[in-house]
């Protein structure tokens, strides 16, 4: 089962579009709120998103560009006008595919299909992972905090992953050592320990105080 967020403001074509999507076992969320849908995009956390480009307050075009700077999720964009114009200006700003008003609800479900197919199937990850607003970009190992970035070394990358993965769980230190360990050479007890205090600076450094607790004889935790 696939998240999809639909950002369309004609509700009529939304709901119709979401009876189709959630047909074939899927879960949608529609936007109401136009205003800012990044905190909806975050709470939701999709594997694609259906993208009008006429919104109200702000355009597909402007959306499509912030969730960019925090997510490659995929992106198919919607429009009334086909023009090759949109069509370019859309393939440029991120967008993955396109599709046409009147939307035929069978060539929006097969493009559906073939995107997450092509960005999920091949890759066997979702591009993200998200707590408490602080998203982590699988693809680039970087992460994004109120539009602060931050970059985080492989082995900082690969701690918090553990930890956003496990999230409400205690992680051993033996299992984050082994997490390291398949990648690397034989990591010590300090050298996890002096990760641990560098990646925790860096999520300070973003206002991400005591994201990543330590569980004394036990490990560390993200609550």
């Amino acid at each position: 089962m696939y998240k999809i967020l639909i950002v369309e403001d004609d509700l009529t074509m939304a709901e119709a579009m979401k009876n189709q999507i959630e047909s074939w076992g899927n879960e949608v969320l529609i936007t109401e709120d136009f205003r800012d849908i990044i905190p909806i995009f975050l709470g939701f956390d999709p594997h694609l998103v259906l993208l009008d480009i006429m919104l109200p307050f702000y355009n597909g075009y402007h959306w499509c560009g912030e969730i960019r700077k925090i997510s490659n999720v995929p992106v198919i964009f919607i429009s009334s006008v086909s023009e090759n114009m949109n069509i370019v200006m859309a393939m440029n700003l991120g967008g993955d595919d396109f599709i046409s008003k009147p939307v035929d609800l069978s060539v929006m479900m097969a493009k559906i299909q073939a995107v997450l197919r092509r960005t999920y199937d091949m890759s066997g990850k979702i591009p993200m992972l998200e707590h408490r607003g602080a998203v982590l970009n699988l693809n680039d190992s970087s992460l994004n905090y109120k539009g602060e970035r931050v970059e985080l070394t492989k082995n900082e990358f690969r701690i918090l992953q553990t930890l956003l993965e496990n999230k409400g769980k205690i992680v051993s230190r033996d299992t984050l050592m082994t997490k390291l360990w398949q990648m690397d050479c034989y990591v010590e007890e300090n050298t996890l320990t002096v990760n641990v205090t560098r990646l925790r600076k860096k999520l300070s450094s973003v206002s991400l105080d005591e994201f990543i607790k330590t569980k004394v004889g036990s490990g560390y935790i993200v609550e």
